[in-house]
Parts: C-alpha cells; sequence; structure tokens
C-alpha cells in the first residue's frame, strides 16, 4: 500500500513538475505525462509489463473525447461533412494503406501479413492528441480542422474492419464472406438500438435527472450513458469509443449537450492524461537508444509518404495552406496503432520483437506529434499565408480608431453601439468563432492575441483613439492591458469591472479607465424606478 501511495504522488507530483516547465517553453503538456509514465515504470520496474487495469482506464479519455466531439455533430451536420468525412476518409486510409504496403513489402522485404499490417496500423492518425487540440486552440472551426475532423472519426470507424482482418487473418476456419456479415448485422443491430430506443431513454434520462437540481445525479446519468453506449458497441464487436460518439450525437439534438460538456470536461482531461501516461510506459529506452537510428528512419519515412498522400487529396478542393495543415495534423501514427500491433501479435501474425518495435515507432511519433501540431501554422507558412492564422496580421494604416478586445455578448453591443455613431472600429479575438460571425456582420475583425507585439503592431495601437477590453476573465483584462501600456502610453484603455476586488488587483495597470457594471446597472435600475410613467 505504501508503495502504491508512494508512486501516485510521485506521478503527480513529476507530472506537475514537467507539464509546468514545458508548458512555458511552448511545448505540449502531454509530452509531460508521457515522460512521467516512463520514468515512473523504470522507478517502480513495470517497465514492459502490461498493465491492463491502467490501459482500460486511459482507453477511456479516448472514448469521453470521442464522446464530445460526438455533442457537437448532430445527424444533420454528418449529412454536411458526408464529402469530408467518406470520400477524403476513405482515399486517405485506402491511398495510405496502398503506399505504405508496397513501401514495407518491396524496399523492407517485409512478408506480406506483416507488411499489411504495418500499412493498416500506420494508415491511422492520433484522435488523442489532434482533436484534443483542434478543441483547444479552437482550430476545429477552421476549413482545416473539419476536414482533420472528419478523416480521424472515419478513421475511428476503420478501425472497426481493420481489427476484423487481422482476426480473420489469423482464423482460417472463417470466410471472408461471414466476417463481412457478422459486421453488417452488429452495425445495423448498434445503430438501429442507439437511434430508436437509445435515443428516447436517453433523453428521458437526462430530463429526469436535470429535474432533480441535483448536479451530481446529473452527471452520474451522462457516466451512465456514455459507458453504457460504450460497452454495448464493444460488445457487438465494435469499438468504445465509436459506441460513445454516437451517444454524444444523439444527444447533440437534446437541450443537455452544452451542460454535458462542461460537466464532463475535467474528467475527459484527467482520463485523457492517464491515457498518455499508459503511453509512456510502454518505452522501453535501452531498446530505444539501441535502435535509435531504425526507429527514427521507419519514423520519418512514415511519416513524409502520409503527409503526402493527405497533401494531394486534400489539395483537390482546398488551397495550398488547407492542404498543408492537414497533412501536418495527420501525418502522424496513432493511438490505435497499439491496439493492431497487440492484436497482431497475440495471434502470432508478427513476431513479439516486430510488435516491440513498431509500437515504439508509434509511441515516438505521438511524443513529436505535439510539437508538429503547436506549430502548424508557422510550418504551413511555408507553403502559403491565410486568414486563419493567428497572430499573422497584415498592418492596417489606420490612426484614430478603436480597438475592441473580445466579441462575445459585450463586445457585440459595444461594436453595434460604435458602428451606430459612425465610429472607426476593429475587432480582435483569440476565438476563431466569434471572428467568423463579427466578418459576417461586416466588420474588421481579427484572429489574434492583443497582449502580443507583432498583432499591437499591425493594429496600429500606438495611433489608436482607445482600447475597449470586453473580455471576462481578469487575467485575460490584465495580460492584454499591461501588454497594451508597454507598448504605447497614446491609447485609453477602457474596461468592465464586476468587483470591488477586481478594481483593486487592475489599478496598477496605469491610465487605465474602469467601468463599473454593478455601479451602472444599479444607477439605470434606479433611474426606471424613479421616472414617472409615460
Amino acid at each position: 500500500m505504501d508503495q502504491l501511495l508512494l508512486a501516485i504522488f510521485l506521478t503527480l507530483a513529476i507530472a506537475a513538475v514537467l507539464s509546468i516547465l514545458l508548458k512555458r517553453l511552448g511545448i505540449s503538456h502531454l509530452i509531460g505525462y508521457i515522460l512521467t509514465g516512463t520514468i515512473i515504470s523504470y522507478l517502480f520496474g513495470f517497465n514492459g509489463l502490461s498493465i491492463l487495469t491502467l490501459d482500460v482506464v486511459g482507453e477511456f479519455g479516448i472514448v469521453f473525447l470521442m464522446f464530445t466531439i460526438g455533442l457537437e455533430l448532430s445527424l444533420g451536420r454528418i449529412r454536411s461533412m458526408k464529402e469530408i468525412l467518406l470520400t477524403n476518409g476513405l482515399l486517405q486510409v485506402s491511398l495510405s494503406v496502398l503506399v505504405i504496403f508496397v513501401l514495407a513489402y518491396f524496399p523492407f522485404g517485409l512478408d506480406f501479413n506483416t507488411s499489411l499490417i504495418v500499412a493498416l496500423a500506420f494508415s491511422l492518425s492520433s484522435t488523442a492528441i489532434v482533436l484534443t487540440y483542434l478543441k483547444q486552440s479552437k482550430d476545429i472551426l477552421t476549413p482545416y480542422g473539419q476536414i482533420s475532423m472528419g478523416i480521424l472519426i472515419f478513421q475511428d470507424l476503420a478501425v472497426i474492419p481493420i481489427l476484423l482482418l487481422i482476426s480473420f487473418l489469423s482464423n482460417h476456419d472463417l470466410s471472408m464472406g461471414e466476417v463481412l456479415l457478422k459486421t453488417a448485422l452488429s452495425a445495423a443491430i448498434v445503430i438501429t438500438v442507439m437511434f430508436t430506443v437509445g435515443a428516447k431513454s436517453v433523453n428521458a434520462l437526462l430530463k429526469f435527472s436535470a429535474r432533480t437540481e441535483l448536479d451530481e445525479l446529473f452527471l452520474g446519468a451522462v457516466f451512465a450513458i456514455v459507458i453504457g453506449t460504450s460497452l454495448l458497441a464493444h460488445g457487438m464487436g465494435f469499438t468504445y469509443s465509436l459506441g460513445a460518439f454516437i451517444a454524444g450525437m444523439i444527444i447533440a439534438d437534446t437541450d443537455y449537450s452544452v451542460k454535458v460538456e462542461s460537466d464532463i470536461a475535467s474528467y475527459r482531461d484527467l482520463l485523457l492524461g492517464i491515457f498518455f501516461f499508459g503511453v509512456g510506459t510502454k518505452i522501453d529506452l535501452l531498446y530505444f537508444l539501441e535502435h535509435i537510428h531504425l526507429i527514427l528512419f521507419v519514423f520519418v519515412l512514415a511519416m513524409l509518404f502520409k503527409a503526402a498522400v493527405i497533401y494531394a487529396i486534400i489539395r483537390r478542393n482546398n488551397d495550398k495552406n488547407t492542404s498543408a495543415k492537414s497533412a501536418f495534423a495527420l501525418a502522424q501514427i496513432g493511438e490505435f496503432s497499439f491496439a493492431v500491433f497487440a492484436l497482431a501479435g497475440a495471434e502470432k501474425l508478427i513476431s513479439s520483437e516486430a510488435a516491440s518495435f513498431l509500437i515504439l515507432v508509434s509511441v515516438i511519433s505521438m511524443i513529436l506529434t505535439p510539437l508538429v501540431v503547436n506549430n502548424i501554422y508557422k510550418l504551413s507558412s511555408y507553403f502559403e499565408k491565410e486568414f486563419y492564422e493567428a497572430d499573422v496580421i497584415t498592418p492596417i494604416g489606420r490612426s484614430g480608431h478603436i480597438v475592441v478586445a473580445g466579441f462575445s455578448t459585450l463586445g457585440k453591443i459595444v461594436c453595434a453601439d460604435l458602428q451606430a455613431k459612425g465610429v472607426s472600429f476593429i475587432v480582435i479575438t483569440d476565438n476563431l468563432k466569434q471572428v467568423l460571425h463579427a466578418r459576417k456582420l461586416g466588420y474588421m475583425a481579427y484572429f489574434g492575441h492583443l497582449n502580443k507585439r507583432p498583432v499591437l503592431e499591425s493594429l496600429n495601437v500606438e495611433s489608436a483613439k482607445a482600447v475597449i477590453l470586453t473580455v471576462n476573465s481578469e487575467h485575460n483584462k490584465r495580460l492584454i492591458g499591461e501588454a497594451v501600456r508597454a507598448f504605447s502610453a497614446q491609447p485609453d484603455i477602457i474596461m468592465k469591472i464586476d468587483t470591488p476586488t477586481e478594481r483593486r488587483q487592475l489599478r496598477s495597470i496605469e491610465g487605465a479607465r474602469f467601468i463599473d457594471a454593478s455601479f451602472e446597472v444599479s444607477s439605470l435600475l434606479v433611474e426606471e424606478a424613479t421616472e414617472p410613467k409615460s
């Protein structure tokens, strides 16, 4: 028991320290979880062992991630994405399998089964890393984000026939026709049950639990739905994450989708952390150091050819920048490759040494992927610049204008009033959805962070009349306010505050002017109450 508590303590401590250090260096905190898993596995001597419980718990991180993706994709939206999801997804998986199979079979001289298994596994990308980044960065709303999400969803669906094919290769008693028939029947049963009886049951359960006004009961109902649908799908021969994804799609058509997503966000992130910790435990440092040249060579070769295939597919209907970002985002080898290699090794289709080598290639790919996606705009800019690139703004050449930071409810009202008065203004926000909405309204809006000097220079803030902060976070108000004042003493800084405490915290920003929300609302309420009725 003491050793277990010590392992948990060290895991949390090391993960926290590494994540903070990496975050400050601009590196994804996911790498911190992976490195923690490697360190702990060597400290406690379970490196290379199969930690079944840890793997199962970690897998539910992906389950909850796919559930939240499903919450954003109703059936209507899936139909509108059929070109992205089906055509691009099918082309990506089939062409990647073909190209990688040819590479493995001819230049490397692997046998047919091994070449096919490598090709199938390497054709899959990392749902856990890429979708997490797309959601956090809001890039999921961009063209490349939509394309990447559609292909990732198709890949998750493709895992099912891939695992069935491996089972078929190891079992000569079953014909391919029997396998396909069983799969089709199972899929029909799962979809029918979930979208008929399941949809009504889910809606009734959420409505009942919401009426109790007990948060823990509502959260328990959500967990029951996610786990129940995952078990149903797995019991019919599919992946856990597919069942969770369909459950999310069902809830997307209810009134509870936003509340459900916010309630499970912290649990999803915790489980994803456990998943990446489990990835770290699979790293054999001694084996990696002995074969580092070959591992990196295979990894780079697979990434290059896979990226080239994806770029060619997306370039058919999109610009160079979108195609390049999609290729960079999806070029890595994903977590489902672990399941493919583990099953192939267990069925003796590939040797245990080959399985270990290929798993290590996948792990290295997942370690380097956050570095790629966090710099995806910089990498894609070598192909072509485009509007969605954060913080890269063409200088506007204006003066005497007003800069509005943020475009939520307050920002929209401020912009509407400024437009009505004929005042020149521009909008800057780090929420891409808000940028797209502002541009639809005809406003000059940009995607970026006003606390960064290149953005301040591009928006000509030193010649602006004022900067109005409509953001809600006190941290963001301070960050932007201090950056603006350090850049120039010229513009007025005006912001809304909600409490006296907030005023005290922000009064160090030189020359800032505060609008007290409580005071203004109070004045309006008294005015309305005391004015004679007309």
